[in-house]
């Protein structure tokens, strides 16, 4: 009786940590315009010890709930039709994202899983990296690149940034929004939107190459927790929805990047 009272507790917990830890990244996806698998997948991975890619699936899963209902959120503040009117923006970037997502996905079901971790980590890292340097960058009207080299350069990222969003299950935000800012001169809070514009696709492409890997079958054993995980990751992207714009990125911005290094330390220490 003691062992089952016990069982349904950690079951409980389990499950209260599931929708708390959807609902704490799903604000930040909202409010950002990411995807927040940065920092899902260290908690997927450390606290409810899921194996790598087992993580990524899941991380692959939520992440697309919290993009699409983000981009649907945040429309409040950045309309459907000024995203549309910078669809060649979104074109140009998914002709490289499409086919990074596609060569990622199958590099990371390829891998051990212990060199998984290690890649892992060292991404991490890397986004924080971006994160401090590139996200809160305003455009001074003066573009890197024009005309055709713009182009170039604009699926040239958008296969990196479809490989890395990949491998670790995320949307790639942190590294679009400084593309779309600094190559494209976007506005911010556009950028924030026309990233989740990318994503959306991307992350579709990498989630269906990685439905061919056993691993795959996580979805299926664990459907109560990712349904409850999914139901938290909803209510927090419509609540960062409704903070953009008051919640100060020079306070945000640092504090999700020391928590991005610290999930590399204990996903390279895992």
């Amino acid at each position: 009786m003691v062992s089952r009272e016990k069982w349904g507790r950690a079951v409980r917990g389990r499950w209260v940590g599931a929708f708390g830890g959807g609902a704490v990244i799903g604000t930040l996806g909202g409010l950002i315009g990411l995807g927040g698998a940065e920092f899902r997948l260290p908690l997927l991975i450390g606290a409810f010890r899921f194996a790598a890619l087992e993580a990524v699936i899941l991380n692959k899963a939520m992440s697309l709930i919290v993009v699409a209902t983000a981009l649907l959120f945040r429309t409040r503040t950045v309309p459907l039709d000024a995203i549309a009117a910078h669809w060649p923006i979104i074109v140009n970037l998914l002709a490289g994202s499409l086919l990074g997502a596609w060569f990622g996905a199958g590099w990371a079901m390829q891998l051990k899983s212990a060199s998984l971790y290690r890649v892992i980590a060292v991404l991490l890292v890397v986004i924080a990296g971006v994160l401090l340097l590139g996200h809160d960058v305003s455009s001074s009207g003066t573009l890197l690149l024009t005309g055709t080299a713009q182009m170039v350069a604009g699926v040239i990222a958008g296969f990196v940034i479809g490989v890395v969003a990949s491998l670790l299950g995320v949307a790639g935000g942190e590294l679009l929004i400084p593309t779309l800012v600094l190559l494209f001169g976007a506005d911010i809070k556009l950028a924030g939107s026309l990233s989740l514009a990318v994503s959306l696709p991307t992350m579709i492409v990498g989630f269906t190459r990685y439905s061919r890997d056993q691993s795959f079958g996580v979805l299926g054993r664990n459907r109560a927790f990712v349904l409850i995980m999914a139901g938290g990751s909803v209510v927090g992207s419509f609540l960062g929805a409704q903070l953009l714009g008051i919640v100060p990125s020079a306070v945000l911005i640092p504090l999700l990047a020391a928590l991005l290094l610290l999930s590399a330390v204990k996903v390279w220490r895992h």
